[in-house]
């Protein structure tokens, strides 16, 4: 499964982003879509993840500002940011899994990751 992770750049604090994931068809009916981000000098975390029932999961630091979203006519999943805050910046990363467990452990499709900058 190839996944193209796109959308990232320079957004000054408060401002906002949304983060776009292509994948091939049936991806999203067939995997836990997911993303993941890893700032300079930190391990990769959880941002949101979709479950096989549909039902969306945050990060606590993702609650209220970020939301994920999947078009499966355009086998695209989305992360709309708001509210960004300079602690966001990081290296954004869409997953695609077969259980949580193995994509928390780095394991399945992973995209290449696009970069978000938040300016203070």
């Amino acid at each position: 499964v190839q996944l193209q992770a796109s959308g990232g750049g320079l957004v000054q604090a408060g401002g906002s982003l949304r983060l776009s994931c292509a994948a091939p068809e049936r991806t999203f009916s067939t995997y836990i879509m997911a993303w993941f981000r890893q700032a300079p000098g930190k391990e990769r975390e959880y941002v949101a993840f979709v479950d096989y029932d549909r039902k969306k999961y945050y990060s606590e630091s993702a609650k209220g500002r970020f939301t994920i979203s999947t078009e499966a006519a355009k086998n695209t999943m989305f992360l709309e940011m708001n509210s960004l805050k300079p602690e966001d910046t990081a290296v954004y990363y869409c997953a695609a899994g077969s259980s949580w467990s193995r994509l928390q452990a780095g394991f399945d499709y992973w995209g290449q990751g696009t970069l978000v900058t938040v300016s203070s």
